[in-house]
């Protein structure tokens, strides 16, 4: 039956969205109260029962115990006893979902839309030897262990006070450290490749015009082994390279002197570096969110994929990682895969990484944090289908290791963690040449060598951190901007940050985290 209420109900657009047709629940946009009357168009009133904050969600109908609850079109959880109009919390909603593994043998999916190539747009990059290009043209000193990380840092801080600035070598970037916690006594196999790859890469990386090389001279990672894994590439690394052994230097002090030196040679020649146009289809765009809330999947996520499809449209290259937040809604993913093969490769990297994390007494179902829930994500489902919007409508053409280059244009999985300090330099190490990071709590990170522009999901967040964020999708969740326009307008942010018409405010506040995932990862 539907409720009768004697005071006046106000349309639920203005206080709550419904974000598709299918679902039984609404998400709360503006701060509500209890009794508040809601108008659902040809579906009568609902009365709320409790104040439901903005973020959550509350029943449009009765859900009754074991029925599914849907947001997205989706289950996202099965009731115990949902009433029309209560809000829908771990009280009432178990996290139980369907696990949907079908896939046909015969699947085929349509490649994307591609946009004519005299109709595609240009941004202004770095054209590298090896024909790659790209956003940023940074000197960069790469530690080989833990025990060469300080030296680094000292060096390429240094670098900048002394030698670097921008009036004199207008086409560098900055002069900066990949310091980590890594190396020497790590494990051989799998755990030392992905660090090979990871620091080899980010010294190859189309964003750096120049590298200095620095080990202790004792570690198991020292210059020599490096140097070894670097040998094995298809091309060698051609740019300025230097190398110092900081025992063989004669310790820290002089170590740091003969690094600045390096850099202070160096810089003429990086600085020779230009940026000229080139097509959007040269950029490759790595996609995340963290501290995110109960509107990043319905406004900042879905925008960012939509930005996401222009670029594929263009012939561009997106990646995505977060495995764990493809749980849930791996099944759309494999659904949207080329072909079989590649949607049994999407399973095979959810499964790999599930047991990986039972290895360690971990469930992915615990992803969510505490920040995560507070803004409305319940659960990892809720989650994961809000997170995989960051990717758009495309088809999936690949899967690839963590910090591994893609091989193929269009959109590829990579395998990696949810943390973003792990996440982020893993996109970034496999050949992302910019990032967009989603927020809807608000977060600062940034990156050593690749522009990240933030992706607010709120107006809220986005004025009272607009120094740290970039762009708002605010004001799809109020109404006035509808989620292509963003989208449209966030890629056109992109291609004034690639081309260097923009600094990202990660970049303005010296944001330049790394780290990397060094686990055993899955051979895909």
């Amino acid at each position: 039956m539907l409720d009768t209420y004697t005071q006046p109900a106000v349309p639920i657009s203005d206080y709550a969205i419904i974000v598709n047709d299918a679902d039984n629940v609404a998400v709360v946009k503006n701060e509500t109260s209890e009794n508040l009357a809601l108008a659902l168009p040809g579906r009568g009133t609902v009365v709320l029962k409790q104040s439901v904050p903005p973020g959550h969600r509350f029943a449009t109908r009765d859900i009754p115990a074991g029925e599914f609850v849907r947001q997205y079109g989706q289950p996202i959880g099965t009731s115990l006893g949902i009433d029309r109009g209560e809000w829908v919390t771990h009280d009432n909603m178990s996290n139980d979902v369907p696990v949907v593994r079908d896939l046909p043998e015969d699947l085929h999916t349509a490649p994307p839309d591609y946009f004519p190539k005299d109709e595609t747009g240009t941004f202004l990059g770095f054209r590298r030897p090896d024909g790659r290009v790209g956003t940023r043209n940074f000197v960069l000193i790469v530690p080989t262990s833990m025990c060469a990380s300080h030296e680094a840092s000292q060096i390429s801080m240094m670098a900048e006070f002394l030698h670097y600035k921008r009036e004199r070598f207008p086409n560098v970037d900055g002069v900066v450290a990949i310091p980590h916690n890594k190396g020497c006594g790590c494990q051989d196999g799998s755990t030392l490749d992905v660090m090979m790859r990871t620091l080899s890469n980010y010294a190859d990386h189309p964003n750096v015009g120049g590298v200095v090389l620095i080990d202790l001279g004792c570690e198991k990672t020292n210059l020599a082994y490096v140097e070894k894994y670097l040998t094995k590439r298809d091309k060698p690394i051609d740019k300025p390279f230097y190398k110092i052994g900081i025992q063989e230097t004669g310790g820290t002090e002089a170590a740091i002197e003969l690094g600045l030196k390096y850099v202070a040679e160096m810089l003429p020649e990086v600085n020779r570096a230009t940026r000229e146009e080139f097509p959007l289809s040269e950029l490759v765009l790595g996609v995340k969110c963290g501290g995110s809330d109960g509107f990043s999947g319905i406004s900042a996520n879905p925008a960012l994929g939509y930005a996401s499809d222009l670029l594929i449209r263009s012939g561009g290259t997106v990646l995505i990682t977060e495995v764990p937040e493809f749980c849930g809604a791996e099944h759309i993913l494999a659904n949207r895969a080329k072909d079989y093969a590649t949607g049994r490769k999407i399973y095979a990297m959810i499964d790999w990484y599930k047991d990986y994390a039972s290895r360690f007494g971990a469930v992915l179902n615990n992803n969510p944090s505490a920040g995560n829930i507070a803004g409305g994500l319940l659960n990892i489902t809720i989650k994961s289908l809000g997170a995989i919007a960051k990717a758009g409508t495309t088809r999936v053409e690949d899967c690839v290791e963590y910090a591994e280059r893609p091989r193929v244009r269009g959109l590829n999985l990579m395998q990696g963690p949810g943390y973003d300090q792990e996440s982020t330099p893993g996109l970034v190490a496999a050949g992302a040449t910019a990032v967009i990071f989603t927020t809807g709590r608000g977060t600062t990170i940034g990156n050593a060598i690749a522009p990240v522009i933030k992706l607010a999901s709120n107006n809220a967040v986005f004025e009272r951190m607009n120094r740290d964020l970039d762009v708002s999708a605010g004001n799809i969740i109020e109404g006035t901007e509808s989620i292509p326009q963003v989208g449209t307008r966030l890629f056109e942010h992109l291609r004034r940050v690639a081309s260097g018409e923009l600094p990202a405010k990660a970049e303005i506040n010296k944001h330049r985290e790394f780290q990397f995932w060094a686990e055993q990862t899955v051979s895909l």
